[in-house]
């Protein structure tokens, strides 16, 4: 795991040594540089796998003509090492990347569909000799690794963090109107868009092919129904057995490491299934890790049964208590962290800083809820468009009904409402301030040049999944949108400032392939306690077959007595204590009229009535950190 940056097409050491300096903490263990006429690159390197100097970059070919950085890890290097060695390849190392790189010698851009794991890359090939130069950057499937980009000129410039980018001088500093109002509005910013204008995130899936010939973006990946032909019609008892044997794989090979790993542990059934199949593989104790409060916090804190699956499962568990104290100790260091503004991340930040004094990769149980319908806003979604207007509202929720009483999957979507609707009622059920009082919180200077979007609108790339049921397709939705936007780069961002490698066995294209081609009946049965807070994992009906494997792992208590919940640090009770004078600071008018980004009158409203109890600690928390963030990673 690691931070990349370049530039291709206008080569300027300077700026690329600026860029690596400043992500110097996705990289301790190493640094690399390669530059010649046409592209500087450079590599900071935390070494995971073959920690020797052979593992250093950016690393070429035998002939010396394709150069590669890369930031992540391919869990099937292993097979796909001993494939090219079938075919005359020799390895010089023992890691990965000399893997991916002989995986594009041998199948050139077609080599992506080989690779199984996490990753943000950048392949230079001067093959073809003079003027017939090419780069290519990579992301993975999901969107785990990070890759910002900007044009400059013919060329790219490039790198693992959006601080990287800025460090060049390349690039503006102006902050992006339209992704300003959508920040506002969903609470994180949805790729390709950055805050900053002129700067694009590479789609996940997606490769970028930079040659004489101009910019050419394609994707390589894409979900499908049915991948795993006929696991739709096995009893259920058969698919549970299957899910599980899958799982396994995947957390066995996301366990391959040259240094210590270990596991968040938040007491849920995600991560607590992965714990027990970690233990289970390594034979002996695993490092796990939690976050809890201290007594009388406002949240909700699950640390403790996270001991108690600790105990169980006999890891040696580490559960951390933050105090106010250590929220203030390490609020700016966060928010530098953080890369862009988020409503999210500290409970991140936190667990990431425990594990790191143990382990160098952690894995986690991301991506559980997305795929196995987890979250209560997708069967939210339900009573959403019931009480909505309209006929073909009515239609949709007639269909979910149907699905409820018979435990089918419903037909798609596109068959019976008008896209528009579905992306509405789905962004109702997760957001911020919403498109309107999004758009009103801006400064009128800026909302001469905002589009007053909707959520169907700014959902709509998100919506890719149009042949699928209502529920499969909700499930991509949120992994397009609040997963990969905000969950994964929060992740991404808050462990490596750790110099941390975070892990997520179930956001892996085999386990996505397995989740969609199960019958949605298999993965949640809605009920009248779907969305009661209250209910039991086994009342709600949620992630049925992940917790019909997990039965094999833990007690029935821990299905049948404990309440699925959130995760939520303090917020509330800390920006009405210890961040009171920097909540005040930063939202002042005198503040809010200088930065020129929100309305002084519709961020007093905010405040106000969060003081007073009529609106939720992510409003004003999301304005704090954005002036924050503008004051720490933007201004300098």
């Amino acid at each position: 795991m690691c931070g990349i940056a370049g530039i291709y097409g206008q080569p300027d050491p300077s700026a690329v040594r600026a860029m690596i300096e400043a992500m110097r903490h996705r990289g301790p263990d190493d640094r690399g540089f390669y530059a010649d006429d046409k592209i500087v690159l450079s590599q900071a390197r935390l070494a995971i796998i073959d920690t020797s100097a052979g593992g250093h970059q950016p690393m070429a070919s035998d002939n010396g003509l394709i150069q590669i950085v890369y930031n992540g890890e391919i869990y099937n290097f292993q097979a796909k090492r001993q494939l090219l060695e079938s075919k005359g390849y020799t390895f010089k190392t023992a890691s990965d990347t000399e893997v991916v790189l002989k995986l594009y010698e041998e199948y050139g851009e077609e080599f992506f569909s080989h690779l199984r794991g996490i990753f943000a890359l950048a392949i230079y090939d001067k093959r073809s000799g003079s003027g017939r130069e090419k780069l290519l950057l990579g992301r993975d499937p999901f969107g785990i690794k990070p890759l910002l980009y900007s044009k400059v000129g013919a060329g790219v410039v490039f790198a693992s963090e959006l601080k990287g980018l800025l460090s060049s001088g390349k690039t503006s500093r102006r902050i992006d109107p339209q992704a300003l109002q959508q920040l506002l509005s969903l609470g994180s910013i949805y790729q390709p868009t950055t805050l900053v204008e002129g700067v694009f995130a590479l789609p996940s899936a997606h490769y970028l092919r930079v040659d004489r010939a101009g910019f050419h973006l394609k994707r390589y990946w894409s979900y499908g129904l049915d991948r795993v032909g006929g696991l739709r019609q096995l009893p259920y008892q058969e698919q549970v057995t299957a899910f599980a044997d899958a799982l396994k794989e995947s957390v066995k090979l996301q366990m391959i490491a040259d240094v210590p790993v270990g596991a968040f542990l938040s007491g849920g059934v995600d991560s607590s299934l992965i714990v027990a199949l970690m233990a289970r593989e390594a034979g002996g104790h695993i490092k796990t890790y939690s976050v809890g409060f201290e007594e009388g916090a406002g949240a909700v804190d699950e640390s403790h049964e996270a001991a108690d699956i600790a105990r169980l499962l006999e890891t040696d568990h580490t559960r951390v208590v933050v105090t106010a104290d250590d929220m203030l100790a390490n609020f700016s260091r966060f928010i530098g962290g953080l890369d862009q503004p988020s409503v999210d991340g500290l409970n991140s930040y936190f667990v990431s800083q425990a594990a790191a004094t143990g382990v160098t990769v952690s894995l986690s149980g991301t991506g559980g809820d997305e795929l196995f319908l987890g979250y209560p806003w997708f069967a939210g979604v339900k009573n959403s468009l019931d009480s909505g207007r309209g006929a073909e509202r009515s239609r949709v929720a007639r269909l979910l009904s149907h699905f409820s009483a018979n435990g089918r999957n419903p037909g798609s979507v596109g068959d019976l409402v008008d896209p528009s609707a579905f992306r509405e009622a789905f962004g109702r059920q997760y957001h911020c301030f919403g498109p309107s009082f999004g758009y009103s919180l801006l400064s009128r200077h800026l909302q001469r040049h905002v589009k007053q979007r909707s959520f169907a609108e700014d959902l709509e790339s998100c919506d890719e999944f149009s042949e699928a049921g209502l529920l499969d397709r909700s499930s991509v939705m949120c992994l397009n949108g609040y997963t990969r936007n905000q969950l994964l780069r929060d992740i991404d961002a808050c462990s490596m400032t750790h110099s941390l490698e975070v892990r997520v066995p179930f956001l892996d294209t085999a386990i996505a392939d397995f989740a969609f081609s199960l019958p949605v009946a298999s993965k949640i049965s809605i009920s009248d306690r779907t969305l009661d807070p209250s209910a039991s994992y086994s009342e709600s009906g949620v992630k049925k077959i992940v917790c019909d494997v997990a039965r094999r792992y833990l007690p029935n208590d821990f299905f049948d007595a404990r309440a699925k919940r959130g995760f939520a640090l303090p917020y509330a009770d800390w920006m009405r204590g210890p961040l009171a004078e920097i909540l005040e600071d930063t939202t002042s008018a005198k503040s809010v009229a200088q930065a020129g980004l929100f309305d002084p009158a519709a961020v007093a409203r905010v405040n106000a009535e969060f003081h007073g109890g009529q609106r939720p600690w992510s409003h004003p928390w999301l304005l704090m950190i954005t002036e924050l963030w503008r004051r720490q990673v933007l201004a300098p």
